[in-house]
């Protein structure tokens, strides 16, 4: 049992949030948070009356509202405990977007495309260099529970051909490189905090007020062309962003390394002037070094599974 729960928290009548609500949001915040983590028991029914003050209604219909929401599991004779996360994760250096990546795990991905449509190249579509983009409007879910919200804009006349039947439940990049031949091979990703608007908060089914991780920024193709800006709003509590940290021991002075023997597949000199608007030139040196680095890695990989370079 975790004997911090209820610590320095605290519910009142006089509010205009019922109690049982107060209660959960409390014990919820401390779950998301990982106070109260994967497998932690929770106090007893009686304790948390006794913590909090409430009647024994009040807590059950908390308990109630998280395990309904798959928060903690609840059985007889055995009291509460939290229940495992229920996270999908996105390795960020890799190019394989959202889609992809869960997808490798066995996990049926479902895309709803929510808007297809031509607009002018404004704001961050400007970095495609093009006076027109194709605006994309798409909702990720992952057994009917919605993770992300992606606004992808497309250069044209480039992707001219593409049709938004095309899209419904797959990849975006897996139809550009089988229906028009483009073949996304690097980009620049930054990661934020975000707040969220009430029809944000409404497409991804969160609580009002919940932040959301937004990821955004560009990728290129092998000639350096710039082929996509998106923007990618994900449920913070079901997606999490994993990294991959190596110990970067190379010379600092040109902000980009790489490992003896791998040649990087883009230098500084490679990325197009248009890009520097959304962050390319304006990283800190480290960014650029572990960014280079994660692409020589991957590249690396590719040639080991396909048996180009044999494994020791």
């Amino acid at each position: 049992m975790n004997s911090s729960v209820g610590d320095g928290l605290s519910v009142s009548p006089s509010g205009n949030v019922p109690l049982h609500l107060q209660l959960r949001n409390h014990l919820r915040a401390q779950i998301v948070n990982h106070s109260l983590p994967p497998g932690a028991a929770l106090p007893s029914e009686a304790q948390l009356q006794a913590q909090f003050g409430v009647s024994r209604s009040v807590v059950r219909q908390a308990l109630g509202a998280l395990a309904a929401e798959g928060l903690i599991d609840r059985g007889r004779g055995r009291g509460s405990t939290v229940a495992p996360r229920r996270e999908h994760h996105r390795l960020v250096q890799r190019m394989p977007g959202l889609s992809t990546q869960i997808s490798e795990t066995g996990v049926s991905v479902q895309t709803e495309v929510l808007g297809f449509e031509v607009e002018t190249a404004r704001g961050m579509a400007a970095a495609l260099g093009t006076p027109e983009a194709l605006a994309l409007k798409r909702l990720r879910s992952v057994d009917g529970s919605p993770i992300a919200l992606i606004h992808t804009w497309l250069p044209l006349p480039l992707c001219a051909d593409l049709r938004a039947e095309d899209l419904q439940n797959a990849s975006l990049h897996g139809v550009l490189r089988e229906k028009l031949g483009i073949d996304v091979t690097a980009g620049r990703r930054q990661i934020r905090a975000a707040p969220a608007d009430s029809d944000l908060l409404s497409l991804l089914r969160m609580e009002a007020h919940s932040p959301v991780l937004l990821l955004e920024g560009t990728s290129v193709d092998a000639s350096g062309r710039t082929v996509e800006v998106f923007t990618t709003w994900h449920h913070a509590d079901q997606v999490v962003f994993d990294i991959d940290v190596v110990n970067d021991t190379g010379d600092a002075s040109d902000g980009f390394t790489h490992s003896p023997g791998l040649k990087p597949e883009k230098t500084e000199e490679d990325i197009p002037s248009e890009i520097t608007g959304v962050g390319y030139r304006n990283l800190e040196p480290l960014s650029e070094r572990a960014h280079a680095l994660a692409v020589e890695l991957d590249r690396f990989a590719k040639e080991v599974r396909g048996g180009r370079i044999r494994q020791p």
